[in-house]
């Protein structure tokens, strides 16, 4: 009944009445080695959900309105639940896909209670009567179990959201929670544009020519359309929609344009075979939605390249290009550093997007295209009915397919099966791999701890903004060549073709340190230009931060990094603790964190501190070239102690303030003691 994984979206499970979260991989190795997970008692937060979802509008629609709406309540650290009668009319389906975006609204669960449709899920998809009996029973017996008569609960706070008022809705263009409606999607497509034009942007389009196609590329086209992610395409409703989507659209001659790179990633090969079924698959192969994998694909970056002439024409512009996927993050830089803004939205609308190549069509009012008959075709004409949608499902999906594609699900493939696991006590390493190298993190380890120290003369590394994620702090995306990384990857003769991706590389801390803080979208208010970049101080030197970094390692000058609200939100992803603490940082300053991500903070032995309330760095007057002092650490701290921080800029001009510690739970400050909970753990294992 309670569950983590290093999955951010961990969360998914919620949706089947499961208690469960995401943490971060250091918590995580530390938890399978016999450590508690801790965490303070949360609130928990409902939401009642009233009415039903209006015809047109989707399960993807109402979590972007509720993702919206939550991250206006500030629920990070909470307990989401939902409630209300609304539960009626949503299928598990919809709710997994809700709860999967949990950490996109900032809450530790967004939690549904097990009811009839829980039940029937679970047979539908092969449990077996005893084990969807047991569950009933379990959930009945602990007064777990929901029902329309069911009281409702008392909470913390609440939200009421009404169905019947969704609309159909995009997210973007960088962050999750900036739902737009279909109808306000051209408008604000076009002020994004005029931004991106007033920050260097072409305002002219590029003559492209490629493969017998001659077109004009402008700003706003959509390059990349992927139906991806776990988010959607584990639900039935949306997949069945957009396969019909495209089915009416190629019957009335349309096609996507030359520029779009279209792709599908299924999260469930169940989803494939009811496709088939249902006929549907050739449709969205005709448009060029084919199967490309399952799994973590555009989601996370890895859509690979532009064409190459697309490639050309977005970097010669240089063009604000878009991507429109299905997934459930769109941070600057994760779909494609060469794609500026990314919109979320659901699995036809992905398709209606294709078709349309460009984000300045209106879909409410405009034609996607002219059909095969010279008429224009509208998205109204060719989208699937509620009740199209619901026949199709019915007659396609059996419970037969999850039973015979899981049965199996443990034993892997040919591929799998050859890998040679070497065997032995410890693990071989192989000195020339450039994948996996032996990480530092044990190197010098006494069986006691040295106490902490107060940090004194520290640097400014990176001073931040606002949702800065973790996808800022550690790409997983392409890695390019005239990077730290790439670099490195050059000097050990790696082709440039084989560079591949920092998520492919994490087992090589050498690739990943050069990575810390190397987004090409990241803003460093030490510095005017984009990207991985800040000023060596005192000198002013402008240096990739990996090189600032080694350069004040050699000086002996600890770091600090300096940040805003929501510092360290997105993905569960330890190498942004890891890379920044490899990099020498002994400090993060925001205005508020994430919760995995301060979590995997103090498991690196990095220092997590926050603002005194209302206050921020521009509020205290910092720049970020002072020299930093923060007393009251040494020998070991307690959970939310006050700490004093005082920075003194060139002129002798001092600003001192008190921050709040964020190690929250006792646990975390032996952690803390520790260096971190790795060498906690060890140490632990040594005395035994």
């Amino acid at each position: 009944d309670t569950l983590v994984g290093t999955d951010s979206h961990t969360t998914m499970i919620n949706g089947l009445g499961v208690v469960g979260w995401g943490v971060g991989g250091i918590e995580a190795e530390a938890a399978m080695l016999g450590q508690p997970v801790s965490m303070l008692i949360p609130q928990v937060f409902g939401v009642r959900l009233t009415g039903r979802l209006p015809e047109g509008a989707t399960g993807t629609d109402l979590v972007l309105r509720v993702v919206e709406l939550l991250r206006e309540r500030n629920v990070v650290g909470k307990f989401v639940e939902f409630f209300g009668p609304g539960l009626g009319a949503l299928s598990l389906a919809a709710r997994a896909t809700i709860a999967n975006m949990c950490p996109e609204y900032g809450a530790t669960v967004g939690f549904f209670p097990v009811d009839a449709e829980t039940l029937n899920y679970l047979r539908f998809t092969g449990r077996s009567d005893d084990q969807v009996a047991l569950v009933e029973a379990y959930c009945r017996e602990q007064q777990l179990f929901r029902t329309d008569a069911t009281p409702d609960p008392e909470y913390s706070d609440l939200l009421e959201v009404e169905l019947g008022s969704i609309e159909p809705s995009l997210a973007g263009p960088k962050r999750p929670q900036d739902r737009i409606g279909l109808h306000e999607a051209q408008a604000s497509a076009r002020a994004t544009i005029a931004e991106e034009i007033e920050g260097g942007a072409s305002a002219a389009p590029v003559e492209v020519a490629a493969n017998g196609h001659s077109y004009e590329l402008s700003n706003g086209a959509v390059v990349i359309a992927a139906i991806t992610s776990c988010t959607n395409t584990s639900n039935p409703e949306v997949m069945v929609a957009a396969g019909l989507l495209a089915k009416k659209a190629v019957e009335r001659g349309l096609s996507t344009p030359p520029w779009v790179k279209t792709s599908l990633a299924p999260g469930s090969r169940v989803v494939t075979e009811y496709l088939d079924e249902a006929g549907l698959t050739e449709y969205l192969d005709a448009l060029g939605f084919n199967l490309v994998g399952y799994g973590c694909t555009t989601c996370i970056g890895n859509s690979g390249p532009l064409p190459e002439a697309v490639s050309q024409a977005v970097d010669g512009g240089p063009l604000a290009v878009a991507a429109v996927l299905s997934g459930n993050r769109n941070f600057e830089a994760r779909i494609s550093n060469q794609v500026r803004s990314n919109y979320l939205a659901s699995p036809p609308l992905v398709v209606a997007y294709a078709l349309a190549g460009h984000m300045e069509v209106d879909l409410a009012t405009e034609p996607l295209g002219t059909g095969a008959d010279g008429e224009p075709v509208h998205l109204r004409e060719i989208w699937p009915s509620e009740q199209e949608v619901a026949e199709v499902i019915q007659s396609s999906i059996r419970s037969s397919m999850f039973r015979e594609r899981y049965a199996d699900v443990f034993t892997g493939d040919e591929q799998w099966a050859a890998l040679d696991s070497g065997g032995g006590r410890r693990f071989g390493w192989d000195e020339d791999s450039t994948y996996v190298r032996h990480a530092p993190y044990f190197q010098d380890l006494k069986r006691e701890p040295s106490p902490p120290e107060d940090i004194e003369g520290a640097r400014v590394l990176a001073m931040l903004g606002d949702s800065v994620t973790t996808d800022h702090i550690s790409p997983a995306g392409a890695i390019a060549p005239d990077s730290p990384a790439g670099a490195y990857l050059s000097e050990r003769e790696v082709p440039r073709r084989d560079f591949n991706s920092y998520g492919s590389r994490r087992g090589n801390h050498e690739v990943m340190v050069r990575g810390a803080f190397a987004n090409v979208r990241l803003r460093n208010a030490l510095v005017e230009r984009e990207g991985g970049w800040t000023r060596h101080l005192p000198d002013g030197e402008e240096l990739p931060i990996y090189d600032a970094a080694e350069r004040y390692r050699a000086e002996g000058v600890p770091l600090i990094v300096l940040a805003g609200r929501e510092y360290g939100s997105g993905s569960s992803r330890d190498w942004a603790a890891k890379g920044p603490a490899l990099l020498g940082v002994r400090a993060a300053i925001a205005e508020s964190f994430e919760r995995i991500h301060r979590s995997n903070l103090i498991g690196m032995g990095i220092l997590p501190l926050e603002y005194p309330a209302g206050e921020s760095a521009a509020s205290l007057g910092l720049t970020g070239e002072e020299l930093f002092d923060i007393s009251g650490i040494e020998g070991g701290v307690e959970p939310r102690q006050d700490i004093a921080v005082r920075a003194v800029a060139a002129d002798g001009r001092e600003v001192a303030f008190t921050a709040r510690c964020r190690i929250d739970t006792p646990v975390e400050a032996e952690y803390y003691r520790h260096g971190g909970i790795l060498q906690y753990v060890l140490r632990g294992l040594l005395e035994e």
